[in-house]
């Protein structure tokens, strides 16, 4: 069912708006139908990266222009359906001259000009990563004061390509870290680009033990096709299983994709509880589970808060906690819009994030 509407609902927004620009357009029926065909061909292009086309064996710069256009067209498309469905209700409510959106060079220079200004402004705040520092007590035994870099959905591939990787191992490596968590999603579906950039380099250039789940877009690639490439990496993958680093309890749960994941209790046997525990669980869903195991810290991910506003909004009412930081008895909890993102390069409405937590002795907040 769900995917019948996800389906449904992009292409009755696409024939939307290809009906609006057609007759917004003050140009020639010749030239509107080439203006049609680009646009034709930015969505072919976006139906060839959902898996219809095989573009991993395209030459790698033709399948990376299909994924940077292709993936950025939806965003494109979903901006210019809001815009003209406002234009259509100010024209309904006698706002909006009917004039203004047929065959208008006024209706199509503003329509044109505030999508410009909106996704530029989307890829420079997209570039600008930022830095959310988080303290975190705990009346455990620990060693030391622990700095902890966490990180989720990177997914690096054919759009975010090892030059934009190294630039973030740059921001990690700079918090000096004693420890690097990373809640899923560190690939985006395709392995071709990782192994050809070599990207696993990059990983090895961490500082710091890293320590990683699956999310859901490490299924799309294949599990174990990740599990190979975190083993070059030097990441330490944990599926459903738990380990002590720098005095640490981390436990990683497998994505809930694998419908057969242990329950989190399970995973909870035999793990000291002396010890601070983190869990990593890609997706935010029935977050009382850590509080009632008994887990002091969970990071997810997984949302990207929507990435753009206004679908912030809806991912708001399908989790309990979208974003940001949650408290519940003892458990704290961490949910990140992510580092990287899926698709065109564009933040609107939310950001591009790495955590820094500050892992100390002292009062453990409860509610």
């Amino acid at each position: 069912m769900w995917r019948l509407v996800f389906l449904v609902l992009p292409l009755a927004g696409i024939t939307y708006s290809l009906w609006r620009t057609w007759h917004i357009l003050p140009l020639p029926q010749a030239y509107k139908w080439i203006v049609l065909a680009v646009l034709g061909l930015c969505v072919f292009l976006l139906f060839a990266n959902f898996g219809f086309f095989h573009i991993d064996r395209w030459p790698m710069p033709l399948a990376t222009a299909s994924y940077e256009v292709g993936n950025s067209s939806l965003f494109v498309m979903l901006y210019a359906v809001l815009l003209y469905l406002a234009l259509d209700l100010g024209r309904l409510v006698h706002l909006v001259p009917r004039s203004f959106l047929h065959d208008s060079w006024r209706g199509t220079l503003t329509v044109a000009g505030v999508l410009v200004v909106v996704f530029a402004y989307g890829y420079v705040h997209y570039m600008n990563k930022v830095r959310v520092p988080l303290e975190l007590h705990t009346a455990k035994a620990t060693p030391e004061a622990r700095t902890i870099v966490m990180l989720s959905d990177l997914h690096i591939g054919y759009h975010n390509q090892r030059p934009e990787l190294a630039r973030w191992v740059d921001l990690v490596n700079a918090e000096r870290p004693d420890l690097v968590l990373i809640g899923g999603d560190i690939i985006d579906g395709h392995m071709r680009p990782l192994w050809e950039q070599g990207m696993a380099q990059e990983f090895r250039r961490i500082q710091a033990p890293v320590v990683a789940c699956l999310g859901n877009h490490e299924y799309f690639g294949g599990e174990r096709e990740a599990e190979a490439f975190y083993r070059e990496a030097g990441i330490t993958l944990l599926r459903d299983r738990a380990v002590t680093v720098k005095g640490i309890n981390i436990i990683g749960r497998d994505d809930r994709t694998n419908a057969h994941r242990k329950p989190l209790v399970q995973l909870m046997l035999g793990v000291d509880r002396s010890r601070y525990t983190i869990l990593l669980d890609h997706q935010p869903y029935h977050l009382e589970e850590a509080q009632q195991a008994g887990v002091d810290f969970q990071l997810s991910g997984h949302t990207h808060y929507g990435q753009l506003w206004p679908v912030s909004w809806i991912v708001d009412l399908i989790y309990e906690k979208a974003y940001g930081g949650l408290q519940k008895g003892r458990t704290q909890y961490y949910v990140t819009s992510g580092i990287g993102i899926w698709g065109g390069k564009f933040r609107v409405g939310t950001q591009s994030e790495y955590v820094v937590a500050r892992l100390q002795k002292g009062a453990q907040d409860a509610d």
